[in-house]
């Protein structure tokens, strides 16, 4: 069997602060453990600019009927796969964000760790998935150099889909690939090479930007509210109502009233009530103005 190289890989080093790490008690570590995890946010600061052409990237996709693409494996793989699942909720969206991870769906909830390592199954699972030259396709790896995330990539390219990478390695395998890397070094883990900590920390804060700030892109949110919410329970069909009112500034009595002539439809709701109109009016003009409240109420 050929040796994998990663002893060079700052995820892989030891961390000096906590090599007595067994001999901490335990406010002593937890404290240690939150001064490591201070530091993860300043790294990300250095990887902004790539970030921003990720997010103008994701925009122009999904105002052109394309899709987002999350890969990765392990640990990389469920963020991924969560950021995807958290979308619908809270944007609205059906399936313009899609989550990939290695060893299918079941390894979400139960570890494939072996799945990572075919390069051949990740070019299989895009082309499985759909992909198009239209899509965006993020592959994520603390390491940079997962086998199955590079696979996926290097089909993404040949398909002609944007390719962003996500790790925590400067100069990785993965950044060679993607036509747009961003690399978040946030140096050597509390526990030597347990990229669940301050990498995956690190992961879970840019897929927060990439989404959220995608979403606000497409007219998802009206100033800081998400306004494409769907009401699927009853603490979401509360939260619709308060979001009316905050827009609108109007009652709670008048929120609840044209939440229901609208379908239950936020948006809808919040320009009905702004441009006192009826549903039919109100979708005509977010359909002109490609879902963007402020731009609907001018």
């Amino acid at each position: 069997m050929n040796q994998v190289k990663i002893s060079h890989l700052v995820t892989e080093k030891r961390n000096p602060k906590t090599m007595n790490l067994d001999n901490l008690n335990t406010l002593e570590f937890l404290k240690v453990m939150n001064e490591e995890d201070r530091t993860v946010a300043e790294s990300i600061e250095n990887e902004i600019e790539h970030i921003e052409k990720a997010v103008v990237g994701i925009i122009e996709a999904l105002n052109n009927n394309g899709r987002l693409f999350y890969v990765g494996s392990g640990t990389s793989g469920r963020l991924g796969v969560l950021d995807a699942v958290e979308c619908p909720p809270t944007f609205g969206t059906t399936n313009e964000i899609v989550g990939i991870i290695a060893g299918g769906d079941s390894a979400f909830v139960k570890a494939k760790e072996g799945a990572e390592d075919s390069r051949e199954q990740g070019a299989i699972d895009i082309e499985s998935a759909g992909v198009t030259e239209n899509d965006v396709v993020v592959g994520i790896a603390a390491s940079g150099r997962t086998p199955h995330t590079i696979g996926a990539l290097e089909k993404a390219n040949e398909i002609g889909a944007l390719t962003v990478c996500l790790a925590c390695n400067k100069n990785s395998e993965v950044g060679k690939i993607a036509k747009i890397a961003i690399e978040v070094e946030v140096g050597p883990e509390v526990i030597t090479g347990s990229t669940r900590l301050k990498a995956g920390t690190a992961q879970k804060l840019v897929l927060n930007m990439l989404s959220t700030a995608s979403m606000v892109g497409i007219g998802k949110t009206y100033k800081n509210l998400m306004v494409d919410l769907k009401a699927t329970n009853l603490k979401l069909i509360e939260r619709s109502k308060r979001i009316i009112m905050e827009a609108t500034e109007c009652s709670y009595d008048l929120a609840e009233k044209v939440f229901e002539e609208s379908g239950r439809n936020c948006k809808l709701a919040i320009v009905m009530i702004m441009l006192d109109c009826n549903k039919e009016e109100a979708e005509n003009k977010l359909n002109a103005s490609k879902g963007f409240i402020s731009k609907a109420i001018v």
